[in-house]
């Protein structure tokens, strides 16, 4: 007992003592960071997202099987810290029991269950692992780029952990010493097995699998520390103090010394964007150090599977690796003056971290953020790279200049005269009001038609289907006409974020003053653009502009719901007012990033579809998991030059489910579409398919009660308002 008792201790402070030092280390260098504010306020909500993501397992539950091994695996950690604290309770006495449980048989039953669990879910590891391995599927693997020695040795790890706690509990269960009598019944069983060895062999076996036990997890605990499964420790740390309610929707400010820029007063010290790795927060840090290399986030994206050199994960990696390469600079373990100098966006002939090409492929989808188990912040941190190039070092798409011209000069991405901005409603059969001032009273709704609206021939028949609707349903709306100009989306995901502030300024003010002396509940914006939805409504208020912003598709549902507008089923091989053909083949949903992942809107479209009538059928891909188009990120406006294109990819899935009609919420998807069908269309595929927006068919629907014989009898008493 002496001998176990200090060979048990001494293991145990020396292995701490190295952990701690590191432990310390990792927290100097994580503080290291910018200052950033708003990370531990709405305590309670903070609380309740850890419970659900760490405990719960929320987000890596969204993958069933590698999800629920994880869930195995964590809750044998946290399951598995009794059978330790048992174990140094056995140091000092053979017959140590957990004081305030004594003997309960359920305990027993659940460490033994939860270490089987453990064993099983590790084998599902291995398998997943060999299945994925990118010797195998190359870039389609997810591990692709991953550490992957370091994994194995984890996986290897907790093996030891488990058998090495079996052989401790078998040999205590054989000498007598087990706090058990049922209830951990595979631990009683090796009890049974061992019994034979007698007495004096079970003693020295149980102390040999004692301190195995103890010294597998010491060590296991000092190679997490120094490996990238930091994750164990960090990922609560992360998931408590991310962006809430996520890092997608609004684009967090650029931020210098924990405070929002105010361009006409930055001084010659201020940071725009990140040029160097001291200049990231310490959440972009702490998001580098958790990181997993688990590769879900490179397996949903569309640069990454279109054959483009953007992984949101090795861009994390390359980010780590050069913090901690430059940490003993950082914390004064070296001269700075001795440090490489290395550009953190540059060519890797040039010694640069990250390469331009991987840093302006990015869509900023959010398809990153929404399947990273620990709540890594990528769009936040790519566009801060950009925000850098931009902003510092004029570096950028050529293709960029001409965007960023023509929105500073026309206050439009196309540079078309503000003229041009009222035509899609010339030849309504209604008057379109146009607001000059405050908006009357009696106007519930501003129908900001946006740039794509208003210039794009493919964009402003959704317009006039959505204005159309809105005024057979009664709903009063009024335009700006000339008074719009662009809301800045695509200047701000660019990196150019002054532009952005000038843009929104503007259209702030303008807003201001139609909405003069209403409350905040009533200054009410329906937008058909998924990326004005977002600006206007999640963006602008940290300009102080408030506004309920809603997309088009939730206000044609709830028109629909509320029966005043009354969609009618197709009849096959029908026109409806020469408006298009009806061929019977079911439609397909393409999700806008910008309006499912970054506004969580997605099934008032499909709502609005299958109320037409219609059969919807889903792309593989669909919901918070749907591809990319490839127009977001101000990628509308850049060619694609490498790999397969992103619209090319999704048009392909949606041509797959045999539908033959592709809907969409959003102006820039409907281009992207539209182009990748006409390539298809080129080469003899996808006959009779059309991309159409959901208002577009909704119309179709409803223009169909105008066209019903008299004597059929009317499907709703309620008349259209």
């Amino acid at each position: 007992m002496l001998v176990r008792l200090i060979l048990g201790i001494a293991i145990t402070v020396v292995a701490l003592a190295f952990a701690l030092r590191r432990a310390v280390w990792l927290a100097r260098l994580i503080g290291s960071g910018q200052p950033l504010q708003g990370r531990t306020e709405h305590l309670g909500r903070r609380v309740r997202t850890h419970l659900a993501e760490v405990f719960g397992q929320r987000k890596l539950l969204k993958w069933s099987l590698p999800g629920a091994a994880h869930f195995f695996t964590f809750w044998g950690f946290v399951i598995l810290a009794t059978v330790y604290l048992e174990a140094y309770g056995s140091l000092f006495s053979e017959r140590f029991a957990i004081w305030w449980v004594g003997h309960w048989s359920v305990l027993g039953f659940a460490q033994d269950f939860i270490a089987v669990a453990v064993v099983v879910s590790l084998a599902t590891f291995t398998v997943i692992r060999l299945r994925q391995a990118p010797q195998r599927r190359d870039r389609a693997s997810r591990f692709y780029g991953s550490h992957l020695g370091g994994a194995w040795l984890i996986l290897f790890m907790i093996f030891n952990v488990v058998w090495t706690m079996f052989l401790f509990r078998g040999a205590s269960a054989a000498a007598g010493t087990f706090p058990y009598s049922s209830g951990a019944w595979v631990s009683i069983g090796l009890g049974h097995l061992l019994a034979p060895l007698g007495p004096n062999v079970l003693s020295v076996l149980e102390t040999v699998g004692l301190l195995l036990h103890i010294g597998v997890m010491l060590v296991f605990l000092n190679i997490v520390l120094n490996s990238k499964h930091l994750h164990i420790f960090l990922a609560p740390v992360n998931v408590t103090v991310k962006r809430l309610p996520d890092a997608l929707g609004p684009l967090a400010p650029m931020e210098s010394g924990g405070k929002p820029i105010d361009f006409e007063e930055a001084d010659d010290d201020a940071i725009f964007g990140r040029g160097k790795i001291e200049d990231f927060t310490w959440k972009g840090m702490l998001d580098f150090a958790t990181c997993t290399e688990c590769g879900r986030c490179q397996s949903q994206c569309p640069a990454w599977n279109t054959g483009k050199p953007l992984s949101p994960k090795m861009v994390v990696m390359d980010l780590r690796d050069h913090l901690f390469d430059t940490a003993p600079y950082l914390l004064g373990g070296k001269d700075v003056e001795d440090r490489p100098q290395r550009p953190l966006v540059g060519p890797r002939s040039e010694g640069g971290v990250i390469e331009p090409d991987v840093l302006w492929s990015c869509t900023t989808c959010g398809a990153c953020v929404e399947q990273c188990p620990v709540d890594i912040e990528h769009v936040d941190h790519i566009v801060d790279l950009r925000r850098h190039q931009v902003l510092i070092e004029s570096a950028f798409p050529t293709e960029l200049g001409t965007l960023f011209r023509n929105l500073e000069n026309k206050g439009n991405p196309w540079g078309q005269n503000n003229s041009e901005r009222l035509d899609w409603a010339k030849d309504l059969d209604f008057e379109v009001p146009v607001c000059d001032g405050a908006l009357d009273s009696g106007v519930e709704y501003l129908f900001w038609i946006g740039c794509a609206g208003a210039f794009d021939d493919n964009a402003r028949k959704t317009i006039r289907a959505t204005a159309e609707l809105l005024h057979s349903a009664g709903v009063r709306f009024a335009v700006l006409g000339t008074g719009e100009t662009c809301t800045g989306d695509p200047a701000r995901r660019s990196g150019n974020e002054f532009l952005f502030q000038m843009l929104a300024q503007e259209t702030r003010e303008t807003l201001d003053a139609v909405f003069e002396g209403r409350e905040p509940g009533r200054r009410k914006i329906v937008t058909t653009c998924p990326h004005c939805l977002n600006t206007l409504g999640r963006e602008y208020p940290q300009l102080d502009g408030h506004y309920e912003v809603v997309h088009h598709t939730q206000l044609l549902n709830r028109l629909v719901r509320e029966r005043k507008l009354v969609p009618i089923a197709p009849v096959d091989g029908t026109t409806v007012n020469g408006v298009g053909p009806v061929t019977g083949r079911p439609l397909t949903y393409h999700d806008p990033c910008y309006l499912g992942r970054h506004n969580k809107v997605y099934e008032p479209p499909r709502e609005l579809v299958r109320a037409t009538g219609a059969t919807l059928t889903e792309m593989p891909r669909h919901a918070d998991r749907a591809l990319c188009c490839g127009a977001g990120g101000a990628r509308m406006w850049m060619e694609e030059k490498i790999g397969k294109r992103i619209n090319a990819e999704r048009i392909d899935e949606a041509i797959a489910t045999e539908a033959g009609t592709v809907v969409t919420g959003c102006p820039f998807c409907k281009v992207m579409l539209t182009d990748g069908l006409v390539q298809r269309q080129s080469e003899n595929q996808a006959a009779g398919v059309v991309v159409r927006d959901v208002s577009q068919v909704l119309l179709e629907s409803v223009k169909r009660a105008d066209t019903r014989p008299a004597a059929t009898p009317p499907q709703t008493s309620s008349p259209l308002v």
